[in-house]
């Protein structure tokens, strides 16, 4: 290879690898939904990343007509040259990019398991708002009885069997995360969901204050608020629902 070549070729790979070291960006709407354990994940991580917030249905067409959705659906996150969607597929790559998936295949096993669970739980939280005030009810009594009775008497054990401050292995992983996420969700809920789980509320303690996420937890972070009804207005626009 003439040098001319090789300088053009590592210059290329420069350039390619620049542009894989920029900030992930994250394509969805203002507020939760099913991008919001992918920030905190990022956050947890200590990954700055930037957002371009759906607003009109032009924006989302646009996408679909770039190809960019690859089965017409948001989240999508552009990483690594990569524009990724399917939530559970980001969430992997990230946690196991940053090396918070296990060590091996039995502690990415228990990951797994421990992220269904909580994912589980998130999505009886992530739907409430849809509900009439009647059906909220009815749904707020489900969320604190899985909470309390399925979910939380599981990761309490886990925590008591395990005998380290994380759920798996010895050091944060993406269990703890989100673990972390569905609590605070929780607990915007139901204040109280805690109070019989003594080593979940250590748990919670000593996670929110990781520096990492003790940041994403400071008001003015990238951390959104419940939905409301702004959300709702804005979700029906982009996807010309009725």
């Amino acid at each position: 290879m003439e040098f001319t070549e090789l300088e053009s070729s590592l210059r290329e790979q420069a350039i390619r690898s620049s542009l894989m070291a920029g900030k992930p960006k994250l394509y969805y709407f203002n507020g939760r939904g099913r991008m919001e354990s992918i920030r905190w994940l990022l956050a947890a991580a200590g990954i700055e990343f930037v957002e371009e917030f759906l607003e009109t249905r032009e924006q989302y067409e646009k996408l679909l007509q770039d190809g960019a959705l690859l089965f017409q659906q948001v989240p999508m996150v552009e990483i690594d040259g990569m524009k990724m969607v399917q939530t559970r597929a980001i969430l992997g790559y990230i946690a196991a990019k940053h090396n918070l998936y296990g060590k091996d295949l039995k502690e990415r096993a228990l990951i797994d398991m421990y992220v269904e669970g909580t994912r589980d739980l998130i999505d009886l939280i992530r739907v409430h708002h849809k509900f009439s005030p009647e059906e909220q009810e009815k749904n707020l009594a489900l969320i604190n009885e899985r909470a309390t009775a399925r979910y939380f008497p599981v990761y309490e054990k886990v925590l008591k069997d395990h005998g380290t401050e994380f759920l798996v292995g010895n050091q944060l992983t993406w269990a703890d995360v989100q673990l972390i996420e569905a609590i605070l969700m929780v607990e915007e809920k139901v204040s109280t969901v805690l109070s019989k789980f003594p080593l979940l509320q250590d748990f919670k303690t000593r996670i929110c204050n990781i520096p990492t996420i003790k940041k994403f937890l400071q008001p003015g972070s990238q951390r959104k608020p419940p939905p409301d009804e702004s959300y709702v207005v804005t979700a029906n626009r982009v996807f010309n629902r009725k």
